[in-house]
């Protein structure tokens, strides 16, 4: 058979895989018009897996091998990230993950299971890879954990002191007043997401509150009639038992409203008999392996992992199950994991690293203080030559000392009177340094490494301006939507 020229070929072959991954999913479907009506009794039927109802929200595609299984999954354009296990009834999983790795195959695309527990990872021919701990409670319990729990008592004990009430909002009926409750929600995840450091994530772990289902049961923590945090729960239906999916607040929302609501969902759970709930995943928490281990530690500075896990056990659980990612046997673990990391980042590692970027996050912030220190001592042992005057080498080392002792405090706590400052001496910074690179340093007969010094000098400080910019901004953002949450009516 003739194949096209290599260099021609690469792309029409990506655009068909992409076309056929999308063909299969909707070949395999039942009618378009009757998918959200079997998904929901399917999901009634064997919702087992903790983020089984989460395929009801937007940005998942279908797979369905028959009409009484499916797999919802995330297509990242070089592999289908399975949300959870399939959906199936549990002595046929084993045949629906292959049926689904099978398609993804055809379809030119990797697979694997994200988020599943012990019970699919035992039953399938798949590799299972470790990736965090998810606390579970029975409600019937949490009466006796809370007074079994000092610092949990005083926790509910100052939230209710500062005048929080929670109540669950009915959102769904179509009223002004649900509508309006819809927008305050809208407002506080748009405040509380531009105080994240991290770009906004997808797949499991998307954040929209206007997307409420009947099935949904939502409960607002109030202050002086003003809403400051909402925690979203979600039903697992084969357990039965509740996800709390969601739990956001605005950062003046008092200390102990997290865990009031908390309270009170686990409280009302308890009163319709419920033995099961669960917050989710903590990702690399517990006994992962050794490479996990090392993300965690190094990825504190953009999330902290550990903070997580400890304020769920500070809830003192009933257990702790381990979640795993399940892959085929012949893929890379590490592979899986950067498909899975794709799916959180939309489809794109590198746009989501720039988005990010774009946020100025505090850790960019400090790492320019970091790098300013060896910088700083290789101009002190700079030859003089490099500068038209000795008094002009003085000032820049001295210059750097001042921005590296801003830029220091700046990383230990946000001040935007000081980052202000810090922009315009740094922008200032990057016009001196390309006037006087012009004027003085590129000049004929360089040595090989003398451009590259020059290079530096120059992208350094308008880098740096850059980063503090956007940080100004974002925080900027966040203190109006705050300011503006204050200032709206109850």
């Amino acid at each position: 058979m003739l194949r096209p020229p290599r260099r021609w070929s690469k792309r029409p072959r990506r655009m068909l895989r992409r076309c056929l991954g999308k063909t299969i999913a909707i070949m395999s479907a039942p009618e378009v018009e009757d998918v959200p009506a079997r998904l929901t009794a399917l999901l009634r039927r064997h919702g087992w897996n903790a983020t089984s109802f989460q395929l009801r929200e937007p940005g998942f595609l279908l797979f369905w091998p028959d009409d009484d299984a499916c797999v919802g999954y995330f297509d990242t354009g070089a592999a289908w990230v399975a949300a959870g296990a399939p959906l199936a009834a549990p002595d046929r999983l084993a045949e629906v993950a292959a049926a689904f790795v099978a398609a993804a195959r055809r379809a030119g695309r990797r697979a694997c299971f994200f988020a599943v527990e012990r019970r699919f990872a035992e039953q399938c021919n798949l590799r299972a890879l470790p990736i965090g701990d998810q606390a579970v409670w029975d409600p019937q319990a949490w009466a006796g954990i809370v007074s079994g729990s000092r610092g949990l008592r005083e926790q509910l004990r100052r939230a209710r002191a500062k005048g929080v009430e929670v109540r669950a909002a009915h959102l769904t009926d179509g009223s002004a007043a649900a509508r309006a409750t819809l927008r305050t929600l809208e407002s506080i995840t748009h405040q509380w997401l531009s105080t994240r450091e991290m770009a906004p994530m997808e797949f499991l772990v998307r954040v929209e509150p206007l997307v409420v289902l009947p099935e949904h049961r939502v409960y607002v923590a109030a202050r002086d009639g003003r809403i400051v945090a909402f925690l979203q729960l979600t039903p697992i239906f084969a357990r039965p038992g509740w996800l709390f999916q969601n739990l956001v607040r605005s950062p003046d929302a008092p200390n102990g409203t997290a865990e009031l609501m908390i309270d009170a969902a686990l409280r009302a759970a308890a009163a319709e008999g419920c033995r099961y709930v669960t917050l989710g995943l903590a990702p690399l928490s517990g006994d992962v392996p050794g490479p996990l281990r090392m993300a965690r530690r190094l990825g504190r500075v953009l999330f902290d992992f550990a903070g997580l896990r400890a304020f769920r056990a500070r809830l003192r659980p009933s257990a702790w199950t381990q979640q795993y990612v399940c892959f085929p046997p012949r893929q890379s673990p590490s592979r899986s994991l950067l498909d899975v990391l794709s799916a959180f980042a939309r489809g794109s590692l590198p746009r989501f690293a720039w988005r990010s970027l774009l946020r100025g996050p505090l850790v960019l912030v400090r790492l320019m203080g970091v790098l300013l220190i060896p910088w700083t001592v290789a101009l002190a042992l700079a030859d003089p030559g490099w500068f038209p005057r000795p008094w002009i080498k003085t000032f820049w080392i001295a210059f750097d000392v001042v921005v590296l002792a801003g830029l220091l405090r700046l990383g230990q706590r946000w001040s935007q009177r000081l980052a202000r400052a810090l922009n315009w001496a740094i922008a200032a910074d990057a016009v001196a340094s390309a006037v006087e690179a012009v004027a003085w340093n590129i000049r004929p007969g360089m040595r090989p490494h003398e451009p590259l010094v020059v290079a530096a000098a120059l992208f350094a400080p308008a880098f740096a301006a850059f980063v503090l910019y956007r940080a100004r901004a974002r925080h900027a953002a966040s203190h109006a939507l705050s300011a503006g949450s204050s200032a709206a009516p109850p």
